[in-house]
């Protein structure tokens, strides 16, 4: 089993920055897709953004588009989540999720608090 690792979160006031990261216990190009996703208080986990490892454009959230870019550093097996502009909305832990043919893998969330 995969290990994704999260950090990076905190609290923060509105349109302010966070950056998100997460480490990979493996080459990220082990991975077909890499991405983010987000649980709020009360709500279903929803994605924020994915990507295939092997290219292509980055699929975000409608909610989150021109604020959040996902970015990698292959060489070190990190992938990461640039947060600009937050909003109180944006509250919630964040996962980093892996997928394989076999499965699915997940960190253990990190928690992004705004306050307006």
């Amino acid at each position: 089993q995969a290990q994704l690792v999260e950090s990076g979160g905190g609290l923060v006031q509105a349109g302010g920055s966070l950056r998100l990261s997460c480490a990979a216990s493996r080459s990220i190009f082990s991975f077909n897709t890499m991405g983010w996703y987000r649980q709020a208080p009360g709500k279903q986990r929803e994605s924020v953004v994915s990507i295939a490892t092997r290219g292509g454009t980055p699929d975000y959230a409608d909610s989150v588009k021109g604020r959040f870019t996902i970015s990698r550093d292959n060489a070190n097996n990190m992938v990461y989540l640039q947060m600009n502009n937050l909003k109180p909305e944006d509250t919630a832990v964040y996962y980093c999720k892996g997928t394989t043919r076999d499965r699915d893998y997940w960190g253990q969330g990190t928690q992004v608090t705004v306050s307006s």
